[in-house]
């Protein structure tokens, strides 16, 4: 069995991250610079959120499958793969002539980032062997994620204010490129010991519950709330989740067993990363729009401003990680949804006369809450199941936090499209109050949630699934059929 040093693990953290942070900051960057595209390519407000759906909703739709292809062909050949796929889709997006070529090239960087993100965990889970070392590292993973996407708006207004809204994606391909060669040159082989079925029903009805509540959503402002074609699709999505459900339950080998929802903690952190992270991309989405649309500033200015939020994140990321590794999620989850909700509390009076300073200020909440809340989610999603379903696990927790973000950016987005009127500096401030409370209720929701989910019977909860899920004993192998570290 080989033996990783500590240098030997922690560099391949390091690459794990590395590669995430492109991911992170591309997912959020594009927000500041959606008034550019809108101006560039002559997109209405529906494509806008179509640019960032797009990604966050193939990352969803895919990030299940991706996580059993690294489970059954090998972590590191569908990671170098993910790597590739997304940093050509970066360069399609680079050089994008119109907004349907943008969007189609986002869905590439979205095939390309599922394949990394869910196999990144699984390649860390299986290095660091010792439970409390794993958690120390989920926890370091977890902020670099978070770290990124809370940087993406400040990374994307430096590079708008010095060329164009195209180097958001060239940034990617030095990057990419470098991630590459170190994956190559230190990353291990491994799967999972039993390779999983293919499962392309459940991918399938996964797929159309996902992007049939995505479309009614952004499309329904236009088309009618109650019209028949929103209505039709909000039914065809239902049926493709009550589907789907009953599909996977009777299958040997399911896309994702519904019986992981059977422990509360795992059921729990799905549900706080939806929640987290809807008020996330919401609270993005409006304020690009606020700052650019309604107060006129800059893409540049108004990246700087949010820097509150990724200083805010980065103190607190690892901080929480180190928590939940020694004394458990209870109290970073109960911290996050107070976070959540004050900072968006701020912002339920917004007008183009808020101060400067109250902005900062809900930034750094937001960002303190978004970094209390990413480790505990990760740590509980992934360490209560077995080993052997680790990229699954990992898989379910990451499908979640895009779902979050592709709902986040369809529901704000169509709310404040419906209700905005008049001149935009005063009529998207008035708009954006509902939106604001709708944060909050998410904030409350993680609050809410984070209780009832680290106590003694969530725990027992969780125990019992575990059990009902675990796989024979025999150890996982690596792509050579050596043993892999446990």
């Amino acid at each position: 069995m080989p033996e990783y040093s500590n240098r030997r693990r922690y560099l391949i953290l390091v690459i794990c991250c590395l590669s995430l942070f492109i991911v992170g900051i591309d997912n959020t960057a594009v927000n500041v610079a959606l008034p550019a595209i809108q101006r560039d390519l002559r997109a209405p407000v529906s494509g806008l959120q179509w640019t960032i759906d797009a990604y966050t909703l193939t990352l969803a739709a895919l990030l299940i499958l991706a996580g059993s292809l690294g489970d059954r062909f090998g972590r590191r050949r569908v990671f170098l793969t993910g790597l590739s796929v997304f940093t050509g889709g970066s360069v399609l997006c680079a050089v994008a002539p119109s907004l349907g070529a943008l969007v189609g090239a986002r869905v590439l960087q979205g095939v390309g980032g599922a394949m990394m993100n869910p196999v990144a965990m699984s390649i860390i889970t299986n290095v660091f062997t010792d439970a409390k070392e794993r958690a120390k590292a989920i926890g370091v993973w977890a902020a670099a994620a978070g770290v990124s996407m809370a940087a993406g708006p400040v990374v994307g207004g430096l590079l708008l204010g010095a060329t164009s809204w195209r180097a958001i994606f060239w940034l990617n391909l030095p990057i990419g490129l470098a991630a590459i060669v170190l994956t190559r040159a230190f990353v291990p082989r491994s799967k999972a010991p039993t390779a999983r079925r293919f499962d392309p029903v459940g991918q399938g009805l996964g797929i159309v519950f996902l992007a049939g509540v995505t479309y009614a959503i952004i499309e329904a402002p236009h088309v009618g709330w109650l019209s028949a074609r929103t209505i039709g699709v909000f039914a065809l999505a239902l049926a493709a989740a009550a589907g789907f459900v009953r599909y996977e339950l009777r299958r040997e080998q399911p896309l994702i067993d519904p019986r992981f929802f059977g422990s509360l903690p795992f059921a729990g952190a799905t549900l706080m990363a939806i929640s987290g992270f809807v008020a996330l991309s919401g609270f993005l989405f409006m304020n690009t729009l606020y700052l650019q649309d309604a107060l006129g500033y800059s893409a540049l200015k108004a990246g700087l401003l949010t820097l509150p939020m990724p200083l805010a994140s980065t103190l607190v990321g690892p901080t929480s990680g180190r928590f939940v590794a020694n004394h458990g999620p209870r109290v970073p989850l109960i911290l996050a949804g107070i976070l959540y909700s004050g900072s968006a509390l701020m912002l339920t009076g917004l007008s183009p006369d808020t101060p400067v300073a109250l902005l900062l200020v809900a930034y750094a909440v937001l960002g303190l809450g978004f970094g209390a809340l990413n480790p505990p989610i990760t740590n509980t999603a992934v360490s209560g199941m077995p080993r052997a379903q680790a990229g699954v696990a990992a898989a379910v927790a990451s499908t979640s936090r895009q779902v979050g973000q592709t709902l986040g950016v369809a529901l704000i987005g169509s709310v404040v499209v419906a209700r905005a009127t008049g001149p935009a500096r005063t009529g998207l401030p008035a708009a954006s109050h509902t939106g604001w409370w709708i944060l909050v209720g998410c904030g409350l929701a993680v609050l809410v949630l984070g209780m009832l989910t680290t106590g003694t019977r969530a725990a027992a909860t969780a125990a019992r699934t575990a059990a009902r899920l675990a796989e024979p004993t025999a150890g996982p192998t690596t792509e050579t059929g050596i043993p892999a570290l446990r």
